[in-house]
């Protein structure tokens, strides 16, 4: 599984180019300031479309023609794989669908489906599109509290198979947390926990505690990175203990 850190981050653009050095990141057109030094540095990269971010500040994007413009420069890039669709937080599927057939670039873009959307529309995506990325918005904007996971675990038991494999590659959108990755097959996530939490000098504590942000940067990342994942839906949450990664027939 990939995991692509959000940014930017902050501190001195040299603490960047030694964190990110053959890591994968992600890059938001709402805050795209350090995406040069990042396609030069990083193993690979994506580009979101900012759509949260201005969501959430009360300024909801209603003109893409500029992120068009960002995105057909960038994918030309050898590190870029993919971009996010444009969409609508919290809007309606039409308004959804239309922003599909206005992206301009083909299989490069990967559409987002919110939890709160219809299967029906869940259905369209899987049939048309090898990736798709799982976007928590409406009642279930909440990642891993109750509510959220008795969705997800609808979703999961629709777009897998007998065997608990996915019809297509997921991308959990803000999923990059172990308690998270330790039950979806997903085949990349994202999270903004890194610039987060990099120059937090108040959670850094302790006699070992590591003051450089690279420091910090390789911790958190490593973690994040090695942590146990699923590799198929078991249909569980909670607690996991992965046994599907150990052969226990006959013990």
């Amino acid at each position: 599984m990939i995991c692509y850190h959000g940014t930017p981050l902050s501190g001195e653009i040299l603490n960047v180019v030694k964190a990110m050095a053959n890591r994968d990141a992600m890059v938001s057109f709402h805050r795209p300031d350090q995406i040069k030094v990042l396609a030069e540095v990083c193993r690979t990269f994506v580009l979101d479309n900012g759509a949260f971010s201005a969501w959430r500040q009360g300024e909801p994007v209603t003109d893409w023609s500029k992120f068009y413009d960002w995105v057909d420069h960038w994918l030309k890039h050898p590190g870029c794989e993919w971009a996010c669709i444009p969409d609508v937080i919290d809007g309606n599927e039409k308004d959804n669908d239309d922003l599909l057939d206005e992206w301009p670039f083909a299989h490069f873009g990967v559409p987002v489906f919110h939890l709160h959307e219809s299967f029906d529309r869940l259905k369209r995506l899987i049939d048309n599109y090898p990736r798709i990325a799982l976007g928590s918005s409406g009642q279930f904007s909440t990642i891993a509290n109750k509510t959220w996971w008795n969705r997800i675990k609808e979703i999961l038991n629709y777009i897998c198979d007998s065997s608990g494999r996915p019809f297509v590659k997921l991308h959990g959108l803000r999923m990059l947390d172990p308690s998270v990755l330790a039950h979806l097959p997903l085949a990349s996530a994202d999270s903004t926990h890194l610039a987060r939490n990099i120059c937090r000098d108040n959670v850094w504590k302790g006699a070992y505690a590591p003051y450089s942000p690279v420091a910090r940067a390789a911790i958190i990342m490593d973690r994040l990175e090695n942590h146990a994942k699923a590799s198929v839906w078991s249909g569980t949450s909670g607690n996991q203990l992965n046994l599907e990664l150990f052969d226990c027939h006959g013990v």
